[in-house]
């Protein structure tokens, strides 16, 4: 099943159950769909890898968000947004584990034959494009770092 039919068959069943957050969560992840789907030299549909990356763009959103509503003193708005996250990251597949990410970033630097943090921009896009989505530019981040300047 392809990933917008997956997300239809979602909220369907989010719909049908009445669960609120679920149904935030979904629709605003529709939207970013629609919107994908609506730029300039999008084809007809949505693979699997771009709705990945719809959802990682909204989960960072969440994050961001909570941490202000956090900051503000507004917890009922970051129980809502936390709400959100835990239906948005189910979508996600599961991450890499950390040994497994650090083995991933070491195939990457000897593939590319990365000597130092000046190649650390080139480590960075293709660890991220390696890892699939399984791993976000904050964790991979520090590891490039620490293992180029080792």
């Amino acid at each position: 099943m392809n990933f917008e039919l997956n997300i239809q068959e979602s909220l369907k069943a989010a719909m049908r159950s009445k669960d609120q957050a679920a149904l935030r969560a979904l629709r605003a992840l529709k939207s970013a769909i629609l919107l994908a789907k609506t730029e300039a030299g999008a084809g007809d549909g949505i693979t699997d890898e771009q709705g990945i990356k719809l959802v990682q763009k909204l989960v960072k959103q969440r994050k961001d968000s909570i941490a202000i509503y956090q900051q503000q003193s507004r917890p009922d708005l970051a129980r809502e947004e936390e709400d959100e996250l835990a239906i948005l990251e189910k979508l996600l597949p599961q991450a890499l584990s950390p040994e497994e990410l650090e083995s991933l970033v070491r195939d990457v630097i000897a593939r590319t034959g990365a000597t130092g943090k000046a190649q650390m921009g080139l480590v960075m896009s293709e660890t991220i494009k390696a890892a699939g989505g399984r791993a976000d530019g904050k964790t991979i981040s520090p590891l490039v770092a620490r293992i180029l300047g080792q």
